[in-house]
C-alpha cells in the first residue's frame, strides 16, 4: 500500500479522497541561537521519514523560514529539508521579506508563487500575503493577485473536493482580509494553514477552519516544546493534531468525521461518505484498532488501498448530546495510541460559534483542547509574550 503518485486515478467508487500533510512551525532560522531550530527540524524530519512518510501527501513550511531572508539562512535549511521523503511546499513571511525582495527565498522554494495545485481533487492555493506590503506584518495581496484567486476559486467550485488554502497569517492580520475570509467562504474552502502566531490555535468561523502551529524557533508556549502537526481533509471534515516530538509513538488521529470543534456549515457528507469512521495511523506495524462511540463498540479494518487508514461503519447514537468517539490502534510490540474527539448529535456546532465577529479572525478561536496540543494561551510574540 501506498500514496498515490500524482499521475495516478484520484478518485474510485465515488467515495472522496483524502489530502493529508505535516506542518513544520516557523523556523526563524538564525546564528541568533545558533540555529536550534535546525537542530529541532532534523529531528522531526528523521521522525516524519520514519513514522509518516507514506502516510501524508506533502510537508509544509508557513513563513518566517529564514529570520532575516539571508542566503547563509536558506542554505542551512536546504541541507535540513534535503533529507525529507516528502515533497516540500513553502510560503513566505514577514521574516522572509526582510531584505525587501524575495529572491533568496525563491532560490530555495523554486517555485514561485502565487500558485494553484490540484492535489488529489484537492485545489490548493500556497498565497504569498508578504511582497505586495511595505514589510514587517504588513500582509496584503496585490491586485493581481486578488483577481487571480478570486477566478481560481471560481474555478475550484467545479471540484469534487473542497480546496484548501496555505498562506503565512490569518484573515485578520491582513489589509483587505474580510473580503478574503467571505471569498473562502463562498467557495467554499475547507481549511486554511497559517504560520506567524507562533502557538497552536484553530478557528472555525463556521464556514472555514484556520490553524496555526507552533513555531519551530522562538518557542514561547509550552515551555519551548517542538513538535509538528498532521492535517487532514477527508470527505470535507477537517483535523487537526499537534504531535510534540518527544511524543510516544504511534501517531493516531480520527480524520472523520469531523470533532465539534471543526464541523463547517458546508462539510456535508456525500452519500457515498456517510456513517464512516476513518483513522489515520503511523508507521508502527500496527495491528489492530478498536474504538468506541457513546460507549458503543466498534471494530476497525484496515484500507485495502490507503497506506495508514483503517474505517469502520459508523454506529448509530440517539443520545442527543455530544457524543465521545474514542480509539485505540495497538502495535505488534505492545505499544499503544488513542484519539478521543466528540460529534455533536445535532450535526453543528453552533454554541462555541461567535456569529456577530467577522469572518476568519481569531474571535473564533476554539477552546483549549489539550488532546489535540491546543494550549488556548494565544503566547507568542503576536499577541501576550515578549518581543523577539
Amino acid at each position: 500500500m501506498h500514496r498515490r503518485q500524482p499521475d495516478e486515478p484520484a478518485f474510485h467508487y465515488g467515495a472522496s479522497v483524502m489530502l493529508s500533510w505535516v506542518h513544520f512551525g516557523d523556523l526563524h532560522a538564525s546564528n541568533d541561537d545558533g540555529y536550534e531550530s535546525l537542530d529541532h527540524l532534523k529531528s522531526m524530519i528523521g521522525l516524519v521519514n520514519r513514522h509518516l512518510s507514506d502516510r501524508v501527501d506533502f510537508a509544509f513550511l508557513p513563513g518566517d523560514n529564514a529570520n532575516n531572508g539571508t542566503p547563509e539562512q536558506y542554505r542551512r535549511i536546504a541541507g535540513e529539508v534535503s533529507a525529507l521523503k516528502l515533497p516540500l511546499h513553502a510560503i513566505p513571511g514577514d521574516h522572509d521579506y526582510e531584505p525587501r525582495n524575495l529572491d533568496a527565498f525563491n532560490a530555495f522554494a523554486k517555485a514561485q508563487l502565487r500558485m494553484s495545485r490540484l492535489i488529489y481533487g484537492h485545489r490548493c492555493f500556497f498565497l504569498d500575503v508578504v511582497s505586495a506590503g511595505r514589510g514587517g506584518p504588513d500582509f496584503r495581496l496585490s491586485d493581481a493577485d486578488h483577481q487571480w484567486l478570486e477566478s481560481e476559486l471560481a474555478s475550484s467550485l467545479r471540484d469534487r473536493e473542497p480546496p484548501v488554502v496555505f498562506m503565512h497569517a490569518y484573515p485578520g492580520d491582513i489589509a483587505d482580509g474580510q473580503a478574503l475570509a467571505y471569498a473562502f467562504a463562498r467557495a467554499n474552502v475547507a481549511m486554511v494553514d497559517t504560520g506567524h502566531t507562533h502557538y497552536n490555535e484553530l478557528l472555525n468561523d463556521g464556514w472555514v477552519i484556520y490553524a496555526s502551529t507552533r513555531s519551530t524557533g522562538q518557542i514561547e508556549e509550552d515551555n519551548g516544546r517542538p513538535g509538528f502537526s498532521v492535517v487532514a481533509v477527508d470527505g470535507g471534515a477537517v483535523s487537526w493534531k499537534f504531535h510534540p516530538f518527544d511524543a510516544a509513538w504511534p501517531f493516531v488521529m480520527i480524520t472523520r468525521p469531523a470533532d465539534w470543534r471543526l464541523h463547517r456549515s458546508r462539510s456535508v457528507p456525500r452519500p457515498s461518505d456517510e456513517k464512516c469512521v476513518r483513522v489515520l495511523v503511523s508507521d508502527d506495524d500496527v495491528v489492530s484498532i478498536t474504538g468506541s462511540l457513546d460507549g458503543i463498540p466498534i471494530t476497525f479494518a484496515r484500507s485495502a488501498d490507503e497506506a495508514g487508514i483503517w474505517q469502520a461503519p459508523l454506529p448509530a447514537a440517539t443520545a442527543n448530546d455530544r457524543l465521545p468517539l474514542t480509539v485505540t490502534a495497538r502495535t505488534a510490540d505492545g505499544r499503544s495510541g488513542e484519539d478521543s474527539i466528540a460529534l455533536s448529535a445535532a450535526g453543528h456546532a453552533d454554541k462555541h460559534l461567535k456569529h456577530h465577529s467577522a469572518l476568519g479572525i481569531d474571535a473564533h478561536a476554539v477552546e483549549a483542547w489539550a488532546e489535540h496540543g491546543i494550549v488556548g494561551s494565544q503566547f507568542g510574540p503576536n499577541k501576550n509574550g515578549r518581543h523577539w
